[in-house]
């Protein structure tokens, strides 16, 4: 008798552990599931907001189309006047030609030219070390 209740309880805990591990199983579908729906739902907002970005890109292209014809072009256009008009009234006359000691000193004279000019010398305001160019304008 006492073989018969070990083995009753035996297939007992082989049933109740049989049906836990279902239990577990059809947890663990359930969780798989849910996280399915979540994943599925998370991606569909994810569509949703990056649609709705590019609807948002379009709109602040067209913005910085609109300013960039409406402000920046004519500002530009504004300061180019201004210099303009500017440059008219400036009178061009050369600085008065001082030879200081420190300034315009030639160790050994520039590869390009007759040596005493600089790569990117202007004859109208930049002086020789003895003096400005003459020139009849």
């Amino acid at each position: 008798m006492a073989g018969a209740s070990i083995s009753s309880s035996s297939s007992r805990f082989k049933t109740s552990s049989a049906a836990a591990v279902v239990r577990g199983y059809a947890k663990m579908a359930a969780i798989g599931r849910l996280s399915q729906k979540l994943l599925k739902s998370a991606a569909l907002t994810q569509t949703r907001q990056l649609s709705a970005a590019v609807a948002h890109g379009e709109q602040a292209a067209k913005t910085w189309k609109i300013l960039s014809f409406v402000v920046a072009l004519p500002g530009v256009a504004v300061c180019m006047l201004n210099m303009y008009l500017r440059a008219q009234q400036h009178q061009h006359e050369q600085p008065e030609f001082i030879p200081y000691s420190h300034l315009r000193i030639r160790s050994k004279r520039f590869p390009w030219g007759d040596g005493s000019k600089s790569l990117f010398h202007n004859p109208h305001v930049n002086a020789l070390p003895d003096g400005y160019e003459q020139h009849d304008h």
